[in-house]
């Protein structure tokens, strides 16, 4: 089969965190379960109603812009898209066509064509019988729109791309961006080509709804244009869906172009200068680090782990507590290591056991069960550090002071589980499982030092696992094969 080049554009929208919706002065609330409570006169589109511009969705927006690089116009102004449909009560949707706030910029080294400022449309219940039910509540709320140029490769790649720009969208307190609550909807353009020169036909997949389905719905589409340019069938430009359970794209209709929206600058909106407005001159300076500078930095800082790295940035309450705990110990390599380790296997795992549901690198609510402080946590990582406890005992008071907090030295007195670093204390009980083990240890001078384990464990199952193993072995290397 000759060699087919992917080409894959993204357009993707994400809800702005305001107070109030785009236009009006309803309430922005994504978490409202009662359909049509917030609304009003404006966003529902009353004859004589007149919108009012969200200043504070237009600053999320020129941050965003300051943030992946892009150019901030000096001139913008909102544009009517004009469609029929019962989710837009208007007629039209207040969007931006020729001057959007943000041109250019890059992400993931994904070049950006443009970053735009809109309404969002109401949310349609389709139900049983042919019935459909529409809740306005999200009609009117601030949404950004960002289109990529068509130089994404692979399904993958658009898969990385949509997280990333997640991370950057919660780094700036811009939007939340949950997928699973339509927060940030990924719109996929498709074409496949055999002269990588040359574009295929371009094919739209509306409403992918999670990363994983970013991705798999990308491959398949792929291999299905592929699949019907080798049997001969011309490829259609048009909008198909996902079908999660046929794990397949469906056509849905013929493909529309800008024209057919009739775009017209809006005449109930001022044109904005955005150079003019005071309090947008120096959002540069209020840009907080950014995921691929904290990349950068806890690489250089402290040499973790890629994978360790990676959760850091993704997680930022796990992050926080990171740095929170190596806050003093940044130098000690062994500290940092340590500590690096025992939150991105044993902590995790216990936030996993907590809730298996859970998806942790998304989920910010599952450390705020836990009770254990950073402070806390670095004197028990001081104290495996120090070989005060064990490995297992190091676990077992994670575990546990997650829920109930405190000191992590208290509760290893009150439990026993000090590791005993006394040789003169060790060498008495190592005395006695010799003498009630002879056969053992004679095997153990005669050479078999698999027998040394046997011992080890005795010694381990006396002190009820307290005493330290490196001292333990030393001292029976010591009496058994000098």
């Amino acid at each position: 089969m000759p060699e087919y080049t992917p080409t894959i554009g993204l357009e993707i929208h994400a809800e702005l965190k305001t107070l109030t919706k785009m236009f009006c002065n309803s309430k922005n609330d994504p978490d409202e379960k009662r359909p049509n409570v917030n609304i009003c006169p404006v966003c529902m589109a009353h004859p004589g109603t007149l919108p009012v511009i969200n200043k504070a969705a237009v600053r999320h927006m020129i941050r965003i812009g300051l943030a992946v690089g892009g150019t901030i116009a000096d001139f913008t102004e909102f544009d009517r898209k004009n469609y029929f449909y019962p989710d837009i009560p208007k007629g039209y949707q207040i969007s931006q066509y020729k001057y959007p706030i943000v041109t250019g910029g890059t992400i993931n080294g994904v070049a950006l064509t443009r970053i735009h400022l809109e309404e969002d449309t109401a949310r349609s219940q389709h139900g049983t019988g042919g019935t459909s039910l529409i809740d306005y509540n999200r009609a009117g709320v601030p949404l950004m729109e960002l289109v990529t140029e068509p130089v994404i490769k692979s399904a993958k790649q658009a898969g990385d791309f949509a997280r990333e720009l997640q991370l950057v969208l919660r780094y700036l307190g811009a939007s939340e961006a949950n997928m699973e609550k339509g927060e940030m909807r990924v719109e996929a353009n498709v074409s496949v080509s055999k002269d990588q020169d040359k574009f295929g036909t371009k094919v739209e997949i509306k409403n992918l709804n999670s990363f994983n389905v970013v991705e798999r719905a990308i491959k398949y589409e792929i291999e299905r244009q592929i699949d019907e340019i080798e049997n001969g069938v011309k490829v259609v430009q048009e909008t198909r869906g996902w079908d999660d359970g046929k794990q397949k794209t469906y056509s849905q209709r013929v493909k529309e172009s800008s024209h057919d929206y009739r775009y017209f600058p809006d005449p109930d909106l001022p044109k904005l200068k955005l150079s003019e407005i005071e309090e947008f001159k120096q959002l540069k300076e209020t840009l907080p680090e950014l995921p691929w500078q904290k990349r950068d930095r806890l690489n250089k800082e402290f040499g973790l782990r890629e994978e360790a790295v990676e959760i850091f940035v993704t997680d930022h309450p796990i992050g926080k507590f990171f740095e929170d705990t190596v806050k003093g110990h940044e130098s000690d390599k062994e500290f940092v290591s340590l500590a690096s380790n025992y939150i991105t296997s044993d902590m995790l795992a216990l936030l996993k056991l907590e809730d298996p549901t859970a998806d942790i690198g998304e989920d910010e609510v599952a450390l705020r069960m836990f009770k254990i402080s950073a402070t806390d946590f670095a004197e028990l990582i001081t104290m495996l550090k120090e070989g005060k406890v064990s490995s297992r005992a190091g676990k077992d008071i994670l575990g546990a002071l997650l829920r109930v907090g405190g000191s992590p030295k208290e509760y290893a007195e009150k439990h026993t589980l000090l590791q005993k670093n006394d040789e003169g204390e060790l060498e008495k009980i190592i005395d006695d499982i010799i003498s009630t083990n002879e056969k053992v240890a004679s095997e153990v001078k005669a050479g078999k030092t698999a027998a040394l384990q046997f011992l080890l464990g005795q010694a381990m199952k006396v002190t009820k696992g307290s005493a330290n193993p490196a001292i333990l072995k030393s001292l029976f290397e010591k009496k058994l094969l000098s």
